[in-house]
């Protein structure tokens, strides 16, 4: 259940910022079903982390589907059968049996802290909050439908195609919120603003660490990395998505970043993959996502997030944190591994 509601939670969000949104929900659910924190955290965290990994609309994923001229909606939905397993693994059984053997104590101050008080305002109803979070994903996948069962150049394809461009489906999100959450409800067009500006820096630090990635990719793509690659591939055979993923895993244990790390693998591996089919091209994105995630250390924001939120220590924080990202990890390249050699 926790897993489930930190997908929805964390579909749209970046995961620092998601994490911030569930762990109230996390206190609150541990104290009123009255069950260890790491049994209702660990799916919590599971779900998020692999949306971050595998599923567009999130950066990571979005830009591994840019640089290798993969399909959107194919990657969502083959991310979505890759994804729903590490979820189950990483979660909910990895949950019961690490509480069983690892028992915390809530954060005294994060307990307070995270105490609901009712303040008296209103808030918005389920429904809506639901699909103002599944709108883009919609619209993603309506622009795949159409590619697979519409005719070109039709109002309705031409529409479709429109909308679910991932930039557009993104934007008029937004401005479908700012409506139906803000203004429908009451809300002051500069309580609308305020709400809009604080949501600029994450941004602006998303971008320069997309930039970041993207340079040390076009630095590693001028020394040849790329030729390098594809020689090696050759002499050692090994498959092409384990040689990806080993990759990802190099850069992420490197700059402790998921997004530098995807956005660099897909630049380096873009050229040596150009005439693989669309499949092919949305296995290789999730197998890169999975591996951006392996085993996240201390030069890991999340890492020091999870830490300090649940009062663990370093080594408590390896076997709840780095553990649980290890398993989603290897679980999708197990299965991108699978569905490549079905698929082929």
């Amino acid at each position: 259940m926790m897993a489930f509601v930190a997908i929805i939670v964390g579909l749209p969000l970046f995961f620092e910022v998601g994490l911030v949104m569930m762990v109230p929900i996390i206190f609150v659910m541990a104290r009123r079903a009255k069950q260890p924190i790491l049994r209702i955290a660990i799916p919590a965290l599971a779900g998020m982390t692999t949306l971050h990994a595998l599923l567009p609309p999130h950066p990571g994923p979005l830009i591994a589907v840019s640089a290798l001229h993969a399909d959107l909606g194919l990657t969502l939905g083959l991310g979505l059968i890759v994804a729903l397993p590490a979820v189950i693994l990483a979660g909910p059984l990895y949950g019961i049996w690490l509480s069983k053997r690892l028992h915390i104590e809530e954060p005294e101050e994060m307990g307070k802290l995270f105490t609901a008080h009712e303040d008296g305002a209103s808030t918005p109803g389920f429904a809506i909050s639901l699909v103002t979070i599944l709108l883009p994903v919609v619209m993603m996948l309506g622009r795949t439908i159409a590619k697979l069962a519409l005719t070109k150049d039709t109002l309705l394809y031409d529409t479709l195609d429109f909308v679910g461009e991932p930039l557009v489906a993104l934007a008029l999100t937004v401005l479908f919120a700012i409506v139906m959450l803000g203004w429908s409800r009451g809300m002051a067009r500069e309580r609308v603003g305020a709400i809009l500006r604080k949501s600029l820096p994450p941004i602006a630090a998303l971008l320069l660490t997309i930039g970041a990635g993207g340079g040390l990719k076009q630095m590693l793509v001028n020394a040849g990395i790329s030729a390098t690659i594809g020689k090696i591939a050759v002499g050692t055979h090994l498959p092409l998505i384990l040689l990806a993923w080993l990759i990802a895993v190099a850069l992420r244990q490197a700059t402790g970043s998921a997004t530098v790390a995807t956005t660099t693998t897909a630049g380096i591996v873009a050229p040596v993959v150009s005439g693989l089919s669309a499949t092919h091209n949305s296995l290789m994105a999730l197998a890169i996502g999975a591996g951006s995630v392996f085993f996240c250390h201390v030069n890991d924001a999340g890492f020091w997030m999870v830490r300090e939120y649940f009062g663990l220590t370093l080594k408590r924080t390896v076997a709840v944190w780095s553990v649980l990202q290890t398993i989603v990890s290897v679980v999708g390249l197990v299965l991108t591994l699978v569905l490549w050699s079905v698929l082929t």
